[in-house]
């Protein structure tokens, strides 16, 4: 038989939620790393009683930071809905709201490492390597997230093909509501927390 005579199947349609199944299980390992490094901060917690801090870390700016992150996924949200209603110039200005809400967050971040290295450096004790190693690898998803969200925006369809990358308005939005609610258990877990235990002992 020659190379001529086989016949190519080609499937008609492209499974457009192949692209989803993918981001699911991304932000499962994803989810995985977080589990870990939020383990090792409360192991070493529990190892270097009482927590070795002057202070509590600040609240008001990592609340407002969470703010911005909670109104971002909100907005992201919104963005999906008038996709799917068929108002693309309205989703994408509320997707670029998105990005630009993210990179406030991002600035804020900056903010607080600037205000807490005075303090505390990562090189000072566990508790500020565990610190920023956990914060800085939420900043890093949330760069990634930002990076998903811009290359969505400047796609000519972004509501649903059926070609690669199939849905990506839907799978982004779902990335970044991931990166949303990791920052939830970061800010309460190293921010809200210590306020609540005597001597700042976990």
């Amino acid at each position: 038989m020659n190379a001529g005579d086989v016949e190519m199947t080609v499937p008609p349609t492209t499974d457009d939620r192949r692209g989803t199944g993918g981001m699911i299980l991304l932000i499962a390992t994803e989810a995985s790393l977080f589990v870990m490094l939020l383990f090792a901060y409360f192991y070493l917690a529990r190892e270097q009683r009482p927590w070795p801090m002057d202070a509590p870390p600040r609240l008001p700016l990592a609340l407002g930071m969470t703010g911005v992150l909670l109104t971002s996924s909100f907005v992201v949200h919104v963005a999906s809905l008038l996709c799917r209603r068929g108002w693309r110039t309205a989703a994408r200005i509320a997707l670029a709201f998105t990005i630009v809400l993210g990179v406030a967050f991002l600035a804020g971040q900056v903010m607080e490492y600037r205000d807490h290295l005075r303090t505390l450096k990562p090189t000072t004790d566990a508790y500020g390597s565990i610190f920023y190693t956990i914060t800085s690898v939420h900043g890093l998803h949330v760069v990634v997230g930002l990076a998903m969200l811009a290359y969505v925006l400047f796609l000519p369809g972004f509501d649903g093909t059926g070609e690669p990358p199939h849905r990506p308005l839907h799978n982004a939005s779902l990335y970044w509501h991931f990166v949303d609610v990791v920052w939830l258990f970061i800010v309460g877990l190293l921010y809200v927390l210590p306020h609540y235990m005597s001597g700042g002992a976990l």
